[in-house]
Order: structure tokens, then C-alpha cells, then sequence
């Protein structure tokens, strides 16, 4: 089977305005950054691949994720994972209670629970699981909505300005754990940014746009 994600003849229209044409692979534990001014498509892009793409626009080609066509598929049917610059937590909800919404169905109860435990003692937040998520700084909330999303089980991360809220400091921290998950667990990246220091550590092609 063939792995990794492939935009085939990709061509985002709107009306007559071509906004975008890509044609590439992103092989498994690679990262694609893409980058372009304000309006160029960037945010068009992953929701095309979401599945999200407003009805005032056309998309031509095919999107085909680990050997599947995922082209014209329900966005929850997809297995493709995003982070945005915002975190979107729940405020209502612990922590644990969050991250609850990224598992995959089945299992008890006890079960679920140890998977959300044992998701926040890997990436050090171990006994979070009660708090709310007002107490935790922005690296925390950032691992939170990290995880939250790896519980679902992508099979594709897309990052929408995942790191452009972070202090400079914090921003290399969270950007090398996004990027050495999602090559442990082999999934092709797509990164939309401004910032020149996340496609070099990103450490794979660039995509320019507009």
C-alpha cells in the first residue's frame, strides 16, 4: 500500500481566480511547509484537505491519504488531524475531560482513562487530568491540544499557525514535540506558517505560494 499523503493535480478555483495548483507527496514523517502571504490559500489548502473548503470555492484533483481517496469523504471519515494557533479547549471541561473528545470509540470507561493518562505522562503532564484548563500556561495547553488530537488516531497532522501564540523559547520546545510525534508515529505533516525558523526545523521541502 502506498503511505504518505498525495495532492494529485490539486486546483483550488474561485470563480474564475485560480488561488492555487499543487501536484506533490508527502512521504510518512515528512513535513511539507507552505508558506505565502495573507490570502494566498494557505488556510484553503487544509481545509480542502479537511474537508471544510466553502462552497464558494472549487477544488479539481484528488486527495489520497495512505492509498485512500479521501478526495470527497465526510470530514470525520478522513483521519486527518489539525492544530491551530489557538488552542480551543474547553473551558467547561477538565482537562481530561478534553482530551476525552480526541479518543476513539470503544472500550470501558477504565480503559479510555488510562489512555488519557497515560497520553499526558508522555508529554509530562501526568496527574492533569482534574485540572482546569485556566490553570495551565501555553506550553501546557498546547500539549493538551496536541495530544488531545493524537488520541484521535490521524493518519495525517496539518498545522494551521500551530505555533505562532508562543513566546519564541516555548515555540522551539512545542514545534520539536509536534515534529518528533508525528514522526514517531509516521504521519505525513502539511505545515502552514510565516515563520522561516518553523520550515527549517521542519527540516523538509517548502511550498510557496502566491
Amino acid at each position: 500500500m502506498t503511505t504518505g499523503l498525495t495532492l494529485k493535480s490539486l486546483r483550488i478555483t474561485r470563480g474564475e481566480t485560480e488561488l492555487l495548483a499543487i501536484d506533490t507527496d508527502v512521504p510518512s514523517g515528512a513535513v511539507l511547509s507552505v508558506m505565502g502571504p495573507s490570502g494566498a490559500g494557505k488556510s484553503t489548502l487544509l481545509a480542502a484537505l479537511t474537508g471544510t473548503l466553502a462552497p464558494a470555492f472549487h477544488l479539481q484533483g484528488r486527495v489520497i491519504l495512505n492509498g485512500r481517496d479521501i478526495t470527497n469523504l465526510p470530514t470525520e471519515a478522513r483521519r486527518v488531524g489539525i492544530l491551530f494557533q489557538d488552542d480551543l479547549l474547553f473551558p467547561h471541561l477538565s482537562v481530561g475531560q478534553n482530551m476525552a473528545f480526541g479518543l476513539t470509540k470503544g472500550g470501558t470507561r477504565a480503559e479510555r482513562r488510562a489512555k488519557i493518562e497515560t497520553a499526558l505522562t508522555d508529554v509530562g503532564l501526568e496527574g492533569f487530568f482534574e485540572r482546569d484548563p485556566a490553570t495551565l500556561s501555553g506550553g501546557q495547553k498546547a500539549r493538551v491540544a496536541l495530544m488531545r488530537m493524537l488520541l484521535s488516531a490521524p493518519e495525517a497532522l496539518l498545522l494551521d499557525e500551530a505555533f505562532g501564540g508562543l513566546d519564541p523559547a516555548l515555540r522551539e520546545h512545542i514545534r520539536a514535540l509536534v515534529f518528533t510525534r508525528a514522526r514517531t508515529l509516521n504521519l505525513p505533516v502539511v505545515m502552514v506558517t510565516h515563520d522561516p525558523a518553523d520550515a527549517e526545523a521542519a527540516d523538509g521541502p517548502i511550498l510557496k505560494i502566491g
